[in-house]
């Protein structure tokens, strides 16, 4: 299969090549030197330079989204340096620098939108894929900072955090309609988007979506089931729904979010009984958030402020002889507070305070047949964090990052998470970065109190986890249309929360595991043409193992990531084309499963007719055969993914 693609791959270049002649005002995308001048807010909450962020930062803009007709957010992050991603039929998770435990609910890196948390306090789960409350059309640019983000954020930033910029209402400026049709899956999305800026500077934006889909009828293994094996014919079907609201004017804006998913359960997850219609998972976020900003003194200090309040729902109906539901629920408010000075000389000096109140963490047992046998296991509890930074220009080609976050909650206490970089600007297009960085996350209400005396017990006495992180990076920029990044890095995680054995009941229950280790380095490079094309690639290496000597499972050593877009000549077309290479990731019972190429390519005619903008998207372009781990709460150690699939896609803009 590797040479179909290679010789794919150098076809579109040659065809590409042959538009040199095409004007400037074709290309799609910023600049490689508008790129890097792309100022970050989600590494210290502030913006800054892509050069001063203490932290190999990537970017992912809204043309980029499009180009290569990504459909969630964590196939746009699956593009970068280090990133990987899972799915078992169910959720979809992120791995992140050879972390990436099967069934981990995506505890260990934090995702956010409009700088808002989105992680809910019941599994601190960071939602990707269909769970992912906000329309991939809603994005105007994806924020990823690799490594320890607990001196800014606290809680959940261990491998990353993930920030998540929404276009605004003048950026619409108008009405858009979209509609797209995927199959096999027999998938159907729509979508219906206004925005404008008013002359008296309010800018609104309102938004609604929706996606419904059949699925694929797949053979599944059940081993140790009564049903050992069958077809799941009808029984991979999804659905959600998406609101999206913002309004602002001068320093105030608000924003809310609600977003409604759920799966249909092929596979029988979490043991349950083998092909049995009606079962499924679901998630739903509504998400508020009132923010305000501006400056004072001549802009020297900066005050930041927000409330926000959240609520998450998760429900099931899960067959086990009889039929149960397992609903959870969470609902917190909090607000915080930020101050940025600029006034000292060659000082940037950032102090904040975050509060949040998880008033209601609720789980259920709902035994259907039988209500006398319901569990009810309710709680509550709270996070608060002070945080301070300095960003110091000691001299003109050096600066340094200090910064230190002190966290207390109900389950750990309290946690310190320390931040120090110095940056050296070693040529004037040639920055280096040594970095240093701790994060922390407790253990969260599930690991730590669900016990149904069945299939878990609880472990109030559960610890959090730790990691540590040392990185080098050095970003080069060869020419205006070409840069180079090269990184190397090592984490050490200390009190990794697995599942294990009871040793009195005998039944599961998180327990501390474990010291983790990791080391390994990336690559990449970024190229732009004249004539609008571009080519983004990167090579990762990690080897990532417990120091008891044994592999962490789902940790792939070696990836390779191409990404090419371009105008094609005289056609009116652009089209963006993806590859990815997987090694082989080790599944939880020891198994090695086989290494694999992706092939994924999408066109776009934007040109046809006014307004009207078609795309034809092909993922999995050679049907490759690949398999992703099970968790220890399947049946399946792997799960088969899916083979080529088409979507055409429409959008209209008035």
């Amino acid at each position: 299969m590797m040479k179909p693609t290679i010789h794919f791959f150098a076809a579109g270049l040659f065809v590409c090549a042959q538009s040199t002649a095409k004007a400037a005002d074709d290309v799609s995308e910023l600049s490689l030197e508008q790129l890097l001048t792309v100022n970050i807010i989600g590494a210290s909450k502030y913006e800054q330079k892509q050069s001063e962020v203490a932290a190999a930062v990537s970017v992912i803009t809204r043309n980029e989204i499009k180009a290569f007709g990504w459909r969630t957010l964590d196939e746009a992050l699956a593009s970068l340096p280090g990133v990987y991603t899972t799915y078992d039929r169910q959720y979809r998770y992120l791995g992140t620098r050879g972390f990436g435990v099967p069934g981990d609910f995506n505890t260990r890196v934090l995702v956010t939108i409009n700088g808002n948390r989105i992680n809910d306090p019941i599994y601190d789960g960071g939602p990707f894929g269909r769970q992912f409350p906000l329309d991939m059309d809603l994005i105007e640019r994806i924020e990823f900072i690799p490594g320890p983000g607990g001196a800014v954020y606290g809680q959940n930033a261990m491998f990353g955090v993930v920030n998540v910029i929404t276009r605004r209402g003048a950026t619409v400026d108008g009405a858009e309609l979209a509609a797209a049709n995927e199959s096999p899956q027999a998938q159907r999305e729509g979508r219906a988007s206004w925005g404008k800026l008013f002359d008296n500077d309010v800018d609104v934006l309102l938004s609604v979506s929706g996606m419904r889909a059949r699925g694929e009828d797949r053979f599944f293994e059940f081993p140790g089931a009564t049903v050992s094996s069958g077809v799941a014919d009808g029984l991979d079907g999804s659905r959600d729904q998406e609101f999206f609201a913002r309004i602002a004017r001068g320093p105030w804006s608000f924003e809310h979010i609600y977003g409604n998913s759920r799966k249909d359960d092929p596979s029988g997850a979490y043991f349950s009984d083998p092909l049995v219609p009606g079962q499924y998972q679901g998630d739903s976020y509504a998400l508020t958030q009132l923010q305000y900003q501006d400056s004072f003194v001549g802009d020297t200090l900066h005050l930041s402020g927000r409330l926000f309040r959240g609520q998450y729902r998760y429900r099931s109906h899960l067959s086990y002889d009889t039929q149960f539901s397992f609903p959870a629920r969470g609902d917190w408010h909090g607000a915080e507070l930020r101050l940025l000075s600029t006034a000292a000389d060659g000082h940037k000096l950032m102090l904040g305070l975050e509060a949040q109140d998880n008033t209601r963490i609720e789980q259920k047992v709902l035994d259907l047949a039988n209500p006398a046998n319901d569990i009810v296991i309710p709680s509550s509890g709270y996070r608060v964090g002070l945080y301070a930074q300095d960003e110091w220009h000691i001299r003109e080609t050096l600066t340094s990052t200090l910064g230190l976050r002190v966290d207390r909650n109900d389950t750990t206490g309290t946690k310190l998470s320390p931040r120090a970089a110095l940056i050296w600007q070693a040529a004037p297009a040639t920055t280096i970065k040594a970095l240093y960085g701790r994060a922390h996350r407790a253990p969260n209400a599930y690991e730590r109190n669900y016990d149904d005396g069945i299939a878990q017990v609880g472990n109030p006495a559960l610890s959090g986890e730790t990691i540590d992180t040392l990185e080098l990076v050095m970003d080069h920029l060869v020419d205006h249309d070409l840069t180079l990044r090269g990184s190397v890095y090592q984490w050490t995680m200390q009190g990794l929360v697995t599942l294990g054995i009871d040793p009195v009941s005998g039944l599961p229950q998180y327990q501390s595991g474990d010291e983790v280790k990791a080391h390994g380095m990336e690559l990449s490079a970024d190229k732009t043409w004249d004539w609008g094309g571009r080519l983004r690639g990167s090579l990762s290496y990690q080897s990532t193992y417990y120091t008891s000597g044994a592999d962490l499972a789902n940790s792939p050593q070696l990836m390779g990531k191409l990404n090419f877009s371009s105008p094609v000549a005289s056609s009116g077309l652009r089209l963006g084309y993806e590859l990815q290479h997987y090694s082989q990731r080790q599944a939880i019972d020891g198994t090695r499963l086989a290494g694999y190429w992706l092939s994924n390519l999408n066109l776009i005619a934007d040109k046809w007719a006014r307004g009207l903008e078609v795309s034809l998207g092909l993922y999995n372009l050679f049907d490759q055969h690949y398999e992703h781990p099970g968790a220890d709460s399947n049946w399946q150690t792997a799960f088969v993914q899916d083979g080529r699939s088409v979507r055409i896609k429409l959008d209209y803009r008035f």
